[in-house]
């Protein structure tokens, strides 16, 4: 994948919520020296807090790249979204985008892009011969967030907690394993589109041997009890072969993400099956702390909910984002 260029014009399109968004949330709250601005089409729904521009403003302002913001269910190219896609590149930006949809695979917008002279990106592309996993222990630690759904906070989870080793000096790697997190660090591997028998291998390849009192936090997918993206969230467990997992839940939710005759799991059953599958790759594994995405509860709500969960699961608890990291590291730090 040749280098995107920088700054960004964060494109949501049409996305019909703010969880929608999460590409363009997560390169806003983690990148914000690369998102100048938001792009919402008429019934867009979410919402960055970001200035509202076109793409003559946009390119004023220096954008180099209009990065697709979404991600829908089954990663497709709205046909809605033409007109934009085809226009950005005409005024001169390039495209980027992590959905299973490329843009390498859309005529129009390759023939636009060639007649212009831009770069169409594609972040979700394997761009390695990955092994298959053979399952052999490595040196350095690992953890692996580990979710009751898809889209509660695994991602920020690592993130939070690699930003929190370092600044005390820690060894800490976050290894990115999905769309958002390779545009954030620029690195990663889009494990959802490596095919299924290479996927454990891949996660082995992602975290290699390393410095004994090294951590590689790597960025969890999927559930073990979503029905669509478990077979994701199995190879990472495997793969990975963590050391630690940390259990990522958000309380609010009617039921699983995409899934509305499915309910969310309960962390204490969470934490049995994703021990239970981790400890086939490495017995020594532990579950050393809880996860809660709280940005839906008002912060009393949210304290409260954090003690409640810490008392009744016996494992720290918190909102890494909201509230910081740091019982979950010093978790790490007792291993």
């Amino acid at each position: 994948m040749s280098l995107i260029e920088t700054p960004y014009l964060l494109f949501l399109g049409d996305a019909p919520d703010q969880l929608a968004a999460k590409v363009a949330q997560g390169i806003k709250d983690w990148r914000p020296e690369y998102a100048v601005g938001q792009y919402r089409m008429e019934g867009c729904k979410a919402d960055l807090g970001l200035p509202e521009m076109n793409l003559a403003t946009a390119k004023a302002a220096g954008c180099k790249t209009l990065v697709i913001g979404v991600a829908n269910r089954g990663g497709v190219i709205s046909q809605a979204w033409k007109k934009v896609l085809i226009m950005a590149l005409e005024e001169g930006f390039d495209l980027a985008s992590g959905l299973h949809n490329l843009l390498r695979d859309e005529e129009d917008l390759v023939a636009v892009a060639k007649a212009c002279g831009r770069q169409l990106h594609d972040v979700r592309v394997p761009t390695v011969d990955y092994p298959i996993a053979n399952g052999v222990k490595r040196t350095g630690k690992r953890m692996l967030a580990v979710g009751t759904d898809c889209s509660v906070g695994k991602m920020y989870t690592a993130l939070c907690m690699e930003k929190e080793m370092r600044a005390r000096g820690m060894k800490a790697t976050f290894r990115a394993t999905g769309q958002t997190g390779i545009l954030i660090t620029g690195d990663g591997v889009p494990l959802d589109a490596v095919i299924a028998d290479f996927m454990a291998g891949a996660v082995e390849w992602l975290t290699p041997d390393n410095d004994a009192d090294h951590w590689d936090l790597i960025e969890g997918q999927g559930s073990l009890f979503h029905v669509s993206y478990s077979g994701v969230t199995m190879a990472l467990v495997h793969g990975g072969q963590p050391d630690a997992l940390v259990l990522c839940h958000e309380p609010t939710r009617a039921h699983m993400r995409g899934l509305p005759g499915y309910q969310l799991p309960g962390l204490d059953a969470l934490r049995d099956l994703a021990l239970q599958v981790a400890k086939v790759a490495n017995p020594a594994c532990k579950v050393v702390g809880i996860s809660i995405n709280t940005q839906n509860m008002p912060e009393a709500e949210a304290r409260a909910y954090l003690a409640k969960v810490e008392a009744e699961m016996g494992l720290p608890t918190t909102d890494p984002f909201r509230f910081g990291a740091e019982k979950l590291v010093d978790a790490l730090a007792a291993i």
